[in-house]
C-alpha cells in the first residue's frame, strides 16, 4: 500500500458523515449510551466490524444521524476527516454534506455549515486551502486556513478543500431551495456546488428539478447520485439535465450507456461502496472496466470511507489489481481527474504541478 499512499490523489465523492473514524464513532456512541440516548451494546459490534453487511451499514448510518446533531461534533468530525484524507496523500478534496436543521439543538443549516468551517480551521496536520475565486483580483485576496505554515518559512503540506452542499431526497422543494441559496451565500468560503443524494427510492425528480436548474443558472456546479437503482425514467432525466458530474451510474441499460458516453459526463466511481451495498454483485462485472476502456472520464472515490472501511489509496490498489491496470496508468487516471474538479483554473494549474513533481519522485 505504501506506493498507493505516496501517489497524489483527488477525492470528488466523499460524504462527511460517512467518513467518520471508527474510533470517534465508538467514543461518541459510548457517550450517548451513558446518557441513555441509545443502547451502546446495540451498536458497538457494528462499529467494531470492518466487513459490514448491508443491514449493518444502514444501522451505522442511523447511528451517525443521531450523533451529528450538535455543532461541536460536526466540527470535530470535519477536522478528522480532512486530516485522514490528507494522510492518504489526497491533495484535493471535495467534501459533500447535507446542511442539517435541529431546532432542539439550536442548529440551523447555516450554523451547521459554520461548524464544518470551524472544523476546517482546526486542522493542524496540514495546511487547508478553501478559497474559491475565479479572477485575478480574487486570487490576490485569497486566504488559506492555516495554523502556522511551518518553521523557518518552509511550506507545509497542503490539501485543497472545496465543499458541496447536498440536497437529501427526503427534503421538500423549499428545504432544497434553502440549501441552494445557502451555497450561493457561502461561495466565498469554498462552497462550489450542489449534490443530490439520499435514499434513491425516496423522492421524485420533479420535486428537485426546478431547484437544480436554479442552481445551475446561478453558476453552481451540480453532481447527481444517478443510477443507484434501475429507474430508467429518472436516469434519462438526470442525463438530459447534463450535470457537471454523476455519482455511481450502476443501473444504466444499453440506451442510457450510449447517452452517458455521448455526453462525456464524468462519473464518480466508488468500487467498494458499490460491492458493499450490493448495487454491483462483483468487481469482475463492474462498469468501471467498460468506462475505463472506452476512455470515458472517470474518477475513483471512496463514497463513505468510514462506513465502508476503505481509503482513497485502497480504491486505487483495488482497481489496479482487479482490472489489471499498471501503476503509471493509475497515476494518469488520478491526474486526469483534475479536469473534472469544481474549483477554478488556478487550483487546476497548481494540482497539475503537484502531479508533475510526484511523477518525478515516483520515477514514472
Amino acid at each position: 500500500m505504501e506506493w498507493w499512499v505516496s501517489m497524489p490523489k483527488l477525492e470528488l465523492h466523499a460524504h462527511l458523515n460517512g467518513s467518520i473514524r471508527n474510533s470517534t464513532l465508538l467514543e461518541l456512541a459510548r457517550e450517548l449510551g451513558e446518557k441513555g440516548i441509545i443502547v451502546f451494546s446495540d451498536v458497538e459490534y457494528v462499529i467494531l466490524k470492518n466487513d459490514r453487511s448491508l443491514t449493518e451499514v444502514f444501522k451505522l448510518f442511523d447511528l451517525i444521524h443521531v450523533l451529528t446533531t450538535n455543532h461541536e461534533t460536526v466540527a470535530r468530525i470535519t477536522k478528522e476527516v480532512v486530516e485522514d484524507f490528507a494522510a492518504e496523500n489526497v491533495v484535493y478534496l471535495e467534501l459533500r454534506t447535507t446542511p442539517k436543521r435541529n431546532d432542539s439543538k439550536g442548529m440551523s443549516k447555516r450554523s451547521y455549515m459554520e461548524a464544518v468551517l470551524e472544523g476546517l480551521r482546526a486542522v493542524s496536520t496540514v495546511e487547508v486551502d478553501i478559497f474559491h475565486g475565479s479572477d485575478v483580483e480574487s486570487h490576490a485576496n485569497a486566504h488559506t486556513l492555516c495554523n502556522g505554515c511551518g518553521m523557518n518559512g518552509t511550506r507545509r503540506k497542503k490539501i485543497y478543500v472545496r465543499l458541496l452542499l447536498s440536497i437529501d431526497r427526503r427534503e421538500t422543494r423549499e428545504a432544497a431551495m434553502e440549501t441552494v441559496k445557502l451555497a450561493m451565500e457561502m461561495r466565498h468560503l469554498g462552497v462550489v456546488g450542489i449534490d443530490l443524494s439520499g435514499n434513491p427510492a425516496i423522492g421524485e425528480r420533479t420535486t428537485f428539478l426546478p431547484v437544480l436548474e436554479f442552481a445551475k443558472e446561478k453558476g453552481l456546479l451540480v453532481t447527481l447520485h444517478c443510477g443507484e437503482v434501475p429507474n430508467m425514467e429518472e436516469i434519462n432525466a438526470m442525463l438530459d439535465f447534463l450535470p457537471a458530474r454523476i455519482g455511481h451510474a450502476c443501473c444504466l441499460q444499453q440506451e442510457e450507456w450510449k447517452k452517458l458516453k455521448s455526453s462525456k459526463i464524468p462519473v464518480e466511481i466508488c468500487l467498494t461502496s458499490n460491492i458493499r451495498t450490493e448495487t454491483i454483485s462483483s468487481l469482475d462485472i463492474h462498469h468501471f472496466a467498460d468506462l475505463y476502456n472506452s476512455k470515458h472520464p472517470i474518477v475513483l472515490c471512496t463514497d463513505d470511507s468510514g462506513v465502508f472501511s476503505t481509503t482513497s489509496s485502497q480504491e486505487y490498489a483495488i482497481a489496479s489489481s482487479a482490472f489489471g491496470i499498471e501503476k503509471r496508468e493509475m497515476f494518469d487516471l488520478a491526474r486526469n481527474a483534475i479536469g473534472f474538479i469544481f474549483a477554478d483554473d488556478g487550483v487546476k494549474l497548481e494540482l497539475e504541478q503537484i502531479f508533475d513533481l510526484a511523477a518525478e519522485r515516483l520515477q514514472l
